[in-house]
Parts: structure tokens; C-alpha cells; sequence
């Protein structure tokens, strides 16, 4: 089977108040701001990105914040847990850290032979960290987390699910993923089974659906090289049934979008262009970057965006 899909691309959600989401992310879990654009799709929301020195794929956090939006309740038919990677020693910083800015923390725990920490931000998103030795990323190393700590990019992610047979079917089948292992209620698949591609379903088929609000993940995006291998997968999506959009332009890449049979929102995005094809690198984030067909409505844009600034002095 040609491989297609290499990992995950990004994992986007819905947020609340702005400015708190950026405190969190950029102050507290140390990620880089490297881009401030607008929902395409509702475009009197901001977009954040977070992630490590360049938006790497694979290391991207996104949000949509909607200030004043209600908490989403975690379900099935989710992405209720996203897991990033951390140093295999790291666990003890980040617990301390945690709990300096006064966010409570999980024991230590055990999953597939790692230890990893559970947490939530400020809405509620369901957070982990897992401390592995098989990541030779390097997070965002001019941040001011200590670079042997700093967040790597993602481990994985956890699918809430009432069964698994046939997202299993999509992963296994269309997707170039393979099944890892089985710990309890909890099965695991991955590309190459590193940091990065890991994605867990875990099954809970008496749970109630999830509801999307701020707190919970809208979607999960998956890797792919280019356009090229993007149609590609278009194509056999199509061809077994799944509802696929077009391809819509991103600006930093392009995506189609479908829903696993669980109900979780699906994206494959490509690699290519990336975030510096509108800032320099070394000022990724700053402004409030528009696609084309917004800059005409900038003014009104603006004047509907809360203002919002990263201040790292007091998460130091």
C-alpha cells in the first residue's frame, strides 16, 4: 500500500476567552504563537496556532476561541485526550510547573510502557504528557521552558468511541496505520508507532455523545505530503463511501475533511506550504495575518477581534 498519510498533521479546538488561551499555551505549556489568523469559516474568530519554532506538522495545537462560549462536555464520537511528547525525564518539571499556576495534575501514570501526567487548561481540554525516549524532536528550544523539557510536538491522541471495528477498518485499511496493542479498553494503532502518529481508541459503549463546545477538540487532522497524495486519498475515500468535502485552500496547507465512523471529524492536511510563507520566521505570530479574500474586510475584522498579546514575563 503506497503511504499516503505519515501522522498527524494538527488537532484544532474550540476554546473560550482569547487572551486566556494564548496565556496557556505560549505561558504555561511553552508553545510558540506562530500564527494569529481568522476562522476561514467564521471569520470574527481568531485562529491560534501553536506549536514549536516553525509549525512544524506535527507539533500544532490550533484553537478557535469564542469568548463567552459554554464549556463542551467530554463523550463519545470524540477526541476527548491529547497527548504530547516530553523528555523521558521531564515528568517531575512539569508536574511542579503545573501546579505553580495552580492547575491540578494526575499521579503519575502507566499507559503501553510509558509514564505520563493528565491534565486540563482553563475550558476543560483534556491534556497529557507523556515522558518517552523516542523522540528526537526538539520542541521550541529559544522558548523559556528549559529546552530538555520543553514539549516535543504530539504523542497522540484518544478516540472516545462506542466501537472501533470500523474506524479501525478506515485506519488499517485507507490510512497506513497498524494495530500496536490492547491495554484493557484502550487499542492502539500507528504509522511507524512513534510520537507523533499514536492514535488510541478507546472504547466506551455506554458513555453518552460528547458535546462540542469550548473544551473540546473540533477536529483532527492527518499528514499527508502534498496535493498530490492528498487527491490521492480523496480518491479512495470517495471510492468507499465517505462523505469527503473539496479541497480547501488553508493558506499554510490544504485540507479535505470527512467523519470517521465514530462521529470524530477527520482531516487530511498536507505538509506543504507551511506558516512562513506570509512572516519571516523569526516573527511568526505577530500580526494578524488575512487570506486574500478577507483584506478587504480587515478594518471590520479588527475592529471585531478582542485584542490579545503573548507576555511570557509571568511564566517564567
Amino acid at each position: 500500500m503506497k503511504v499516503l498519510i505519515t501522522g498527524i498533521h494538527h488537532i484544532t479546538a474550540i476554546a473560550g476567552d482569547p487572551q486566556k488561551n494564548i496565556d496557556f499555551y505560549t505561558g504555561v505549556l511553552g508553545l510558540r504563537l506562530v500564527k494569529k489568523t481568522i476562522n476561514f469559516d467564521a471569520p470574527d474568530v481568531y485562529h491560534f496556532y501553536f506549536g514549536d519554532e516553525l509549525g512544524r506538522p506535527g507539533t500544532v495545537f490550533t484553537t478557535f476561541p469564542f469568548k463567552g462560549a459554554r464549556r463542551g462536555v467530554k463523550g463519545t464520537g470524540e477526541l476527548t485526550y491529547t497527548a504530547f511528547s516530553i523528555g523521558k525525564n521531564s515528568l517531575e518539571f512539569w508536574i511542579d510547573r503545573l501546579r505553580k499556576f495552580g492547575i491540578p495534575v494526575s499521579d503519575v501514570q502507566t499507559r503501553f510502557g510509558d509514564q505520563f501526567i493528565r491534565f486540563e487548561d482553563h475550558d476543560g481540554m483534556g491534556l497529557e504528557l507523556i515522558a518517552n525516549d523516542q523522540d528526537d524532536r526538539e520542541g521550541w528550544p529559544q522558548g523559556h521552558i528549559p529546552a530538555e523539557h520543553s514539549i516535543k510536538g504530539f504523542y497522540g491522541a484518544t478516540l472516545n468511541l462506542r466501537a472501533k471495528d470500523l474506524t479501525e477498518i478506515l485506519l488499517m485499511d485507507h490510512m497506513n496505520y497498524h494495530f500496536i496493542g490492547q491495554e484493557g479498553d484502550r487499542y492502539r494503532y500507528g504509522t511507524e508507532g512513534k510520537p507523533g502518529d499514536i492514535v488510541d481508541i478507546r472504547i466506551d459503549k455506554s458513555g453518552n455523545r460528547g458535546m462540542q463546545s469550548a473544551g473540546t477538540v473540533h477536529h483532527i487532522a492527518f499528514r499527508t505530503a502534498n496535493e498530490d497524495s492528498q487527491l490521492e486519498m480523496q480518491r479512495i475515500l470517495m471510492q468507499h463511501g465517505y462523505g469527503v468535502t473539496e479541497v480547501r485552500d488553508r493558506n499554510y496547507f490544504k485540507s479535505i475533511y470527512f467523519r470517521e465512523p465514530g462521529g470524530v471529524l477527520f482531516e487530511i492536511a498536507t505538509d506543504e506550504p507551511g506558516f512562513a510563507i506570509d512572516e519571516e520566521e523569526e516573527r511568526l505570530g505577530e500580526l494578524l495575518k488575512l487570506p486574500e479574500w478577507a483584506e478587504s474586510s480587515r478594518p471590520r475584522i479588527e475592529q471585531l477581534l478582542p485584542e490579545v498579546e503573548v507576555n511570557l514575563e509571568k511564566y517564567v
